[in-house]
């Protein structure tokens, strides 16, 4: 195993993560068990029924697309500010600036939206083993505990993401395996991936579900700096990660299918009074015992896994914004003995804090306000970086010298880039409708913020271009060794 290297001021934690490190700290992002109890009965009953687990296997020819360009790109930038790296070597100064404001508000707002749902969810968890809190406080004790990770090594971090993750999925592929062994409710049938099933009901609403459940995997290259070979472990971590969530989905979405029925799908799922507790309902009936309460809890933990995940991303792009002059020095710098990005970690802590205190305070739902309203705000910014990003690859090898393959370096970023734009398009329009703000200024004020982001972003990187030529010419560049 390679020594972790310590040397160096201000620099972070040079080989403390290797591939499962990294892959699975991204996934956690992506909250496996929280998509699965979540995201995947409200997409059956909102999107196209029978035809999501061959939505999941388009979305992972789609992510897989994106990641030909970004894995590509990765070999030649190693900075730990990922998406804004990537628009500083491919678009210029300015367009970095504005993706690294936008990835502060949209990862901010991702985490925001995860505490409330954390709380709400973990209030009626706990109320089942007598337990009964707020749904604030368990916020309040997910905020600290994944501040106090943040603050410290990232390898502690990664440590605990694995563990997290990997009881997530072996607690779902039990209950898959159970359905799968006794056969479902009426036989194994594979008619879920064909093209009626795809195009049945409402195949947009169906994407944009699945598409959450892979946020979080383009953070590979945020770890670029931290990584061991990272022109080995980023690429790696990147298929992998892409992989290993799209796979999972679609065998479990089938199996969920298989579980119920295809012809009772829609109709069980519609009679619930809440959505989410399909997946416990089939866990009760294919598994029964201590397993329903059990995944209740491992739920819990998967929100906490992707609230310490997107900590990680803020303090990192806090830390490399104010590395390289578009924030505070002070968000630049590295705790002495951890040699984490602590400033930014704090910062974010302090800000979650005061979001949890105004919702608790007005006495707004943690659900149905705190979660949609702000966790789509994160959706929009991050298909906005990943339209902005498949851009950056394509003018960065237009202008590298030597040749390059054209179908990783031009057709699949292309492809990739366009559906990234349509779908961001569509948020932005119908953001709220799909946050039940429309009518309010919520609705126009909430998808707002990460355009607004991105001017700020520009203009304050004009202005370090005018007072500090040098640093703005240095963004972007490599920095791990």
């Amino acid at each position: 195993m390679t020594d972790v290297t310590t040397a160096g001021t201000n620099q972070l934690r040079r080989n403390s993560l290797g591939l499962i490190a990294v892959t699975f700290m991204v996934i956690s992002a992506a909250a496996p068990l929280t998509g699965v109890a979540g995201a995947v009965p409200i997409s059956f009953l909102l999107g196209n029924g029978t035809g999501i687990p061959a939505t999941f296997l388009l979305m992972t020819l789609i992510m897989l697309a994106f990641s030909a360009g970004y894995v590509a790109m990765s070999r030649h930038v190693t900075n730990a500010g990922a998406f804004y790296a990537y628009a500083a070597r491919g678009l210029g100064g300015r367009m970095a600036g504005a993706v690294a404001i936008i990835a502060l508000v949209a990862y901010n707002a991702m985490q925001f939206g995860l505490i409330g749902l954390l709380g709400g969810i973990a209030s009626g968890v706990f109320a089942g083993f007598g337990i009964n809190l707020p749904w604030y406080l368990w916020s309040l004790i997910a905020v600290a505990l994944v501040g106090i990770l943040g603050y410290r090594q990232v390898d502690l971090s990664a440590k605990v993401m694995i563990v997290l993750v990997v009881l997530e999925y072996l607690i779902v592929l039990l209950v898959d395996f159970a359905i799968l062994a006794k056969g479902g409710a009426g036989g194994l049938s594979f008619n879920f991936f064909d093209t009626t099933a795809l195009f049945s009901g409402s195949l947009t609403a169906a994407v944009l579900f699945c598409l959450g459940s892979f946020i979080g995997f383009e953070a590979t290259t945020i770890y670029a700096e931290e990584a061991r070979d990272p022109d080995k472990t980023i690429p790696r971590a990147t298929y992998l990660s892409v992989l290993m969530i799209g796979l999972f989905f679609v065998f479990t979405t089938w199996l969920m299918i298989v579980g119920v029925g295809a012809d009772k799908l829609v109709p069980t799922i519609g009679a619930l009074p809440d959505p989410t507790s399909f997946f416990f309902d089939l866990a009760g009936t294919y598994v029964g015992g201590p397993v329903p309460a059990i995944a209740g809890l491992l739920l819990v933990s998967s929100l906490f896994a992707a609230i310490s995940a997107f900590h990680n991303y803020i303090a990192r792009y806090s830390y490399v914004a104010g590395r390289e002059g578009l924030l505070p020095a002070a968000f630049g710098r590295t705790h002495d003995a951890h040699q984490s990005p602590h400033v930014g970690s704090l910062v974010q802590t302090v800000m979650a804090l005061a979001v949890l205190a105004v919702f608790a305070g007005l006495g707004l739902d943690p659900v149905l306000n705190m979660f949609t309203w702000i966790s789509q705000v994160g959706t929009l910014g991050v298909l906005g970086m990943m339209t902005i990003t498949s851009l950056s690859v394509i003018v960065f090898f237009r202008k590298t010298r030597g040749r390059h393959p054209p179908l990783t370096t031009l057709v699949l970023p292309a492809v990739s880039g366009l559906i990234m734009a349509a779908l961001f398009v569509y948020i932005f329009i119908n953001f709220g409708d799909l946050t039940q703000t429309a009518g309010g200024m919520l609705g126009i004020i909430l998808p707002a913020l990460i355009p607004v982001a991105g001017l700020i972003g520009f203009v304050m990187a004009s202005r370090l271009k005018a007072t500090n030529p040098a640093a703005y010419a240095r963004m972007g560049q490599n920095r791990a060794g």
